[in-house]
């Protein structure tokens, strides 16, 4: 099953998406699957992974119920309040785990500072998070990779997928430091790893392959194909590229591979990390 691993809809809203600035305005729309299905078929996949975009249960709720009518998004990582703990977030956990697509839950943690990674009820939370079999997508930036790696060590039971690679600036030649957290981090074996978001991360999207070659070398060199999938980060990378030249570009990179490792990262890591239903 070929997958990309990342992606979102929404129905457009400047008071919910103001993080959508003057720059982006080519994504100041609706991006439903009716939009996305067209660029999966050209890109000859099978299915995606719907990310939420906003922090609400209603967000949650629309996802599955695309999942419901698009069968192609064949997982769904939707938001729950995780600081409440006990009974309330088991309850919203009871109440979606029935959802066959309902597959993960993520929090942006990007947004939080590094207090947040020890705060007791998030902790807690996520432990009935692990519990429910569900996954975990974490959403940070590079700066917060010492926090998070301190934070990952507290759930060895709790299977997480890293974003965006920790959203590096992507600039030159990756940094020593961001390369050595990606190999700390690839020690946690309950820990996988999305090669998306990487373009938008670029000055002012001027990228090319030659510049994002090297941080996919390190993120496969540190988790190995087992532990690593391609994501698009759709509909955001279109400020810096359409979909199918994403799709081609790091198609590319995956060259040199075998044909089994090319097929991990192309669907079979994002099946087995979000354990989905082919």
């Amino acid at each position: 099953m070929r997958l990309d691993a990342h992606q979102h809809f929404w129905r457009y809203d400047a008071a919910e998406y103001d993080w959508i600035d003057d720059r982006m305005q080519t994504i100041r729309r609706d991006f439903l699957p009716v939009d996305l299905a067209p660029s999966l078929a050209s890109a000859g996949l099978d299915g995606t992974v719907a990310v939420q975009a906003r922090q609400s249960l209603a967000e949650t709720e629309w996802l599955l119920q695309l999942s419901d009518t698009a069968p192609w998004i064949k997982g769904v990582v939707g938001w729950v309040p995780l600081a409440q703990n006990g009974r309330s977030i088991i309850k919203l956990l009871d109440r979606f785990c029935p959802h066959a697509r309902f597959r993960g839950v993520r929090h942006v943690l990007q947004a939080e500072p590094d207090a947040y990674f020890t705060n007791s009820g998030f902790n807690e939370a996520l432990g009935e998070v692990a519990r429910a079999g569900l996954t975990y997508d974490l959403l940070i930036v590079a700066r917060q990779l010492p926090a998070a790696l301190a934070w990952v060590d507290r759930h060895p039971s709790l299977r997480i997928v890293l974003d965006h690679i920790a959203k590096p600036l992507v600039s030159g030649m990756p940094s020593p430091e961001w390369r050595s957290h990606m190999h700390e981090l690839a020690r946690r074996p309950n820990l996988f790893c999305k090669f998306s978001g990487v373009i938008t991360e670029v000055l002012n999207w001027h990228w090319t392959p030659e510049l994002v070659r090297p941080y996919f070398d390190v993120v496969l060199e540190a988790f190995g194909p087992e532990r690593l999938m391609f994501g698009s980060d759709w509909p955001v990378c279109l400020v810096a590229a359409d979909y199918v030249r994403w799709h081609a570009i790091v198609e590319s990179f995956l060259q040199p591979l075998t044909p089994p490792e090319r097929a991990a990262i192309m669907g079979g890591t994002a099946t087995a990390a979000y354990r989905l239903n082919p």
